[in-house]
């Protein structure tokens, strides 16, 4: 293979980079779902799910690799026959030469990410995460690795929450040093002789981490590490935490002026994809909005976060009856409630700049409309 070309494991390292893995939830399953890493990249697409539908459309436009949000394998299953749906779908993807990757509740907590998008659209400037994922204690780490050995075990670090500071990923510091050993019996040296002083040229690399982490990049860099023993030092930092910055699910800001909630719906059914549900609210009508959450996809969960953090709307996904009633009775900020995919798919656009701008390849979205509601009725009062 030509060194130059792009691949797929190069169109997942920039992904990963842009939305870390170690964001995700611990229920989610992110990364790539089928598909050769090593196979040439020349196309990309991008969608909010991968219906038959979308995977025969990515083939049907020469797509080499086509990016999702929402998981194809999320639950566990026994199966990927040609005649189940999802094994059809997985079968259309590797026929047609497609690989599948997803960046789900990664994309939603990382910055910028999908919930960024969302505020961005309503009208507000991203601010803090209406649930904050960034640890309150960091880690400084030194990790000395021979030179050859420097860029697969960085890559393992990263992939591992190393290296994130702010809106900066795969952030590192290294020099070159000498590092000697003896080994003793037993031991089975990468380089050097059981019993002999052993000095040769090594690189020192120094990073950031979550202390949270710390467990799973240990595991990371000795999977990664050439050495039997790597040799490291992990340094406990002061707590330290910008929630302006911060990674976790959900944002808040402000209006630039205020409007009332029907003027604000209004707004926010003007910006996003248009679909058989529309937008509605719960509310008075008249009340005057500032301050603003929103999160993507399914957020009944963060009501009471949302009212705890003083927002005077709530905008979200798949709102359920009684949930918001208790939550309006309990004097909670007014909701909006917007089709799960309007609220996620102006994302696509964002990933696609994120790949356009780290690989010389061709992206394009999918504009297939995915969100499951086709009709939307109200009485007509007799007529017609």
């Amino acid at each position: 293979m030509n060194s130059s070309q792009t691949t797929v494991a190069d169109i997942r390292q920039i992904l990963e980079a842009a939305y870390p893995p170690y964001l995700a939830e611990k229920w989610d399953a992110v990364g790539l779902i089928c598909g050769d890493p090593q196979a040439e990249v020349r196309k990309v697409a991008f969608a909010l799910d991968c219906t038959q539908g979308v995977a025969e459309r990515a083939v049907e436009m020469g797509a080499d690799m086509l990016v999702i949000h929402h998981p194809l394998l999320m639950r566990g299953v026994n199966t990927v026959a040609a005649d189940t749906p999802k094994g059809k779908v997985i079968h259309t993807l590797i026929r047609g030469g497609v690989a599948l990757f997803a960046a789900h509740t990664n994309a939603d907590s990382a910055r910028p990410g999908v919930n960024d998008k969302l505020a961005e659209l309503v009208g507000i400037k991203p601010g803090r995460p209406i649930v904050p994922k960034d640890p309150k204690v960091m880690d400084k780490w030194g990790v000395h690795v021979p030179a050859d050995a420097l860029p697969q075990v960085k890559q393992a670090l990263f992939t591992a929450g190393a290296g994130a500071i702010g809106d900066y990923t795969e952030c590192a510091f290294q020099w070159e040093g000498e590092g000697q050993f003896t080994p003793r019996e037993g031991a089975d040296p990468h380089t050097g002789v059981v019993g002999q002083p052993y000095s040769s040229a090594e690189m020192r690399v120094e990073f950031v981490a979550p202390s949270s982490r710390r467990a799973e990049i240990i595991d990371k860099l000795r999977s990664a590490h050439p050495y039997e023993e790597p040799a490291f030092d992990v340094v406990e930092m002061a707590p330290t935490a910008d929630l302006d910055t911060a990674f976790g699910l959900g944002r808040i800001g402000e209006l630039d002026e205020p409007m009332n909630l029907k003027e604000f719906t209004q707004q926010v059914a003007n910006a996003l994809p248009e679909t058989a549900w529309g937008v509605r609210a719960a509310g008075d009508p008249e009340r005057m909005i500032k301050r603003v959450a929103v999160s993507s996809g399914s957020g009944d969960s963060f009501l009471d976060n949302a009212r705890a953090l003083g927002a005077d709307v709530y905008v979200t996904s798949d709102l359920r009856h009684h949930p918001v009633d208790e939550h309006l009775r309990a004097g909670g900020p007014a909701v909006i409630d917007t089709a799960h995919w309007a609220s996620e798919f102006p994302w696509t656009q964002q990933a696609s700049e994120v790949v356009a701008a780290g690989a010389n390849v061709e992206c394009e979205i999918i504009s297939i409309r995915t969100d499951p509601w086709t009709i939307s009725a109200h009485p007509d009062n007799g007529r017609g």
